[in-house]
């Protein structure tokens, strides 16, 4: 039904509008009790979905990716169709409007999207209020800085919205890896990334029970750079990587809008951060968890991620193109897996 008729008159309408009023639908259908209907058609309950990674419980392995549901909105109702978490953000410490408009791009043929929204969020403090709400979701939080902040000053940003979310959220992703602000990935180099992390990390480990800490990459990194982020997450003891963001490469889009500035998500990237999550896990020798995002459109991309290395999966483009039954089939194709591979 999504893909047929939903899908194809939602994508008649510009797509940052579609985002504002699909949230608005989708707490509509909550409110005329339609949460059990959506938990009946798209959750998969099974005990071999369960994972334990770094320390936490997840009923499956199959989130949401950070940029969805940045400022904690829809988390409840979201975790209705099926995902076993769900990760907000990017949430910076101040609210900041993001770049000017028109920011977010369909490339139908392609599958993707291009987005240059810039960490367009409510601040920190909103998200908190937003958070004192939950009643048993899986919460990442996912932390960036605000755009006025110098490079220099970065750490206090993080450190600013780690300690704000940290009674609320059960994992944190260090995000400096987004292309729309500017000089971001600068941080991402060997010296400014350890010593933001280890930054991070004196913070966590005052706490009496500290907090796992990932760090989601761009899948623009060389091999050389990658080898540099398994040397610093061993060096700063965190406890995993996200792979990956979205990059800034264009190589065989045929869509109108492929020229758009800003960063790439969905099927073009898929390969890509692929060869991400293998490289790292093999190099590594799987020393910490990954989890495996970018180009997830069937439960075959999921598996393949998996297989790889992975040991969770987020979607946000698939999201979009396929709707929630993408979830159902993924969590249905990962208990097939494990019935014919006890």
């Amino acid at each position: 039904m999504y893909q047929n008729f939903i899908r194809p008159l939602l994508f008649m309408f510009d797509p940052e509008m579609v985002h504002h009023v699909t949230f608005r639908l989708i707490k509509l259908a909550h409110r005329l009790g339609c949460s059990l209907l959506f938990r009946k058609l798209y959750r998969i309950n099974d005990p071999s979905l369960h994972r334990q990674v770094f320390g936490i419980d997840f009923p499956n392995p199959v989130g949401l990716a950070a940029g969805f549901d940045k400022d904690a909105q829809l988390y409840h109702e979201l975790a209705n169709f099926g995902f076993g978490f769900i990760e907000i953000g990017t949430v910076t410490p101040k609210p900041q409007d993001g770049n000017p408009k028109k920011r977010l791009f369909r490339l139908k043929e392609d599958q993707g999207i291009i987005n240059r929204m810039g960490f367009n969020n409510r601040g920190v403090e909103n998200a908190v209020k937003a958070l004192r709400k939950n009643n048993g979701v899986v919460i990442g939080g996912n932390i960036g800085k605000n755009k006025t902040t110098p490079n220099a000053r970065a750490a206090e940003d993080y450190r600013q919205c780690f300690e704000a979310l940290f009674p609320y959220v059960d994992y944190f992703v260090v995000n400096v890896s987004s292309p729309n602000t500017p000089d971001l990935r600068a941080l991402q180099d060997k010296e400014p990334l350890t010593a933001l992390l280890n930054d991070l990390q004196v913070v966590n480990n005052q706490k009496s029970t500290p907090k796992p800490i990932l760090l989601k990459i761009a899948p623009d990194l060389t091999h050389g750079q990658l080898k540099d982020i398994i040397e610093i997450v061993a060096l700063t003891k965190i406890d995993g990587v996200i792979a990956t963001n979205t990059t800034i490469a264009r190589d065989g889009l045929i869509s109108g809008n492929k020229n758009e500035a800003g960063g790439l998500s969905g099927r073009p990237l898929r390969e890509r951060s692929t060869e991400v999550i293998r490289f790292l896990h093999q190099e590594s020798k799987g020393a910490f968890p990954i989890v495996g995002v970018g180009g997830i459109n069937s439960a075959q991309d999921a598996l393949d991620k998996i297989d790889a290395g992975a040991s969770l999966v987020q979607i946000y483009t698939g999201f979009v193109y396929g709707g929630p039954a993408l979830i159902r089939d993924i969590n249905k194709a990962l208990v097939e897996k494990t019935v014919k591979n006890p």
